[in-house]
């Protein structure tokens, strides 16, 4: 019998959803409840499991395309689970046989003793970490009785693209830094492709900013340290440079050391792209006789 996999069911105010990941390929044996394709809409990851035992048949759509909501997806044919659980009935044939006599036995137990090493994986999280090609035993399992799930290897995965990240930004600060070893008037920049998600967050967020009202915060420092090192060098600074040493300098030095620490706040979103600045561009409001 075929079984129908369809697009579940939306969140509210979404219209479609973008094939994100296949776990499974036409051919290849599926379990109840296993999770056979991600779909990414503008809010969410969705996962799709098999609806019962079997073999999938056919893929609709591929990765990239986008789907609607109950359109299908893919084709599952229970009657093929037989053929299926074939390859798993061989595993026991190790055992003793006719052929299996001392030797073949510690060779089992050896394997039985480097599995029970291994971190528990779901069959999809065990596809998922093949086609990454990750180390499953430096990711830490929250399941039960230590399993790893999908949202732990999208934990490790997040967790190590923002080191690799956090190198860039690095690096790209430190580029920055030393003025001589940049051409004069070098402003280095660093695009990186959004996401869906993030994409439809940017959107809301500008859309926001058109809608609703500004609004500015106050928010109380402790400036003694500031006052202490104006009131030591304001005397020597005034005789060199003609001018009282006001606090502009120190907010401006405070805001930009908060640019380098949170970068994302010092970057801007050019379509479908963030583009992290490598440099500080400062504006200071000035009132005047003449107006601001």
């Amino acid at each position: 019998m075929s079984i129908d996999i369809r697009v579940p069911a939306l969140p509210e105010s979404v219209a479609d959803a973008t094939v994100l990941s296949w776990h499974k390929q036409p051919g290849d044996a599926v379990s109840r409840d296993e999770n056979l394709v991600d779909l990414e809409t503008d809010k969410v990851v969705l996962e799709v499991p098999a609806p019962s035992d079997g073999v999938l048949m056919e893929v609709q759509f591929e990765e990239g395309d986008t789907v609607e909501a109950d359109q299908i997806l893919a084709i599952i044919d229970e009657n093929a689970t037989g053929a299926v659980a074939a390859p798993a009935a061989e595993k026991p044939a190790e055992a003793p046989s006719a052929e299996s006599e001392p030797v073949p036995a510690p060779a089992a137990e050896t394997e039985t003793e480097e599995s029970s090493e291994q971190p528990v994986l779901t069959p999809s999280v065990r596809r998922l970490v093949k086609e990454l090609n990750i180390d499953a035993s430096k990711i830490t399992g929250t399941g039960k009785n230590g399993r790893i799930l999908k949202s732990d290897v999208m934990k490790f995965l997040d967790k190590q693209d923002k080191n690799e990240h956090e190198q860039e930004l690095e690096a790209l600060r430190s580029s920055a830094k030393p003025a001589t070893e940049l051409p004069q008037g070098a402003r280095p920049e660093e695009r990186v492709p959004m996401t869906r998600l993030r994409a439809r967050i940017a959107e809301r967020l500008l859309e926001a900013q058109q809608n609703a009202a500004i609004l500015t915060t106050f928010n109380e420092v402790d400036l003694q340290a500031v006052m202490e090192l104006r009131n030591r060098y304001k005397e020597t600074f005034e005789k060199q440079h003609d001018t009282r040493l006001g606090f502009m300098s120190f907010f401006i030095k405070a805001a930009v050391e908060a640019l380098k620490k949170f970068p994302e706040v010092n970057a801007s979103v050019d379509g479908t792209e963030i583009i992290y600045h490598g440099y500080y561009d400062i504006g200071i409001a000035v009132g005047s006789p003449r107006g601001l």
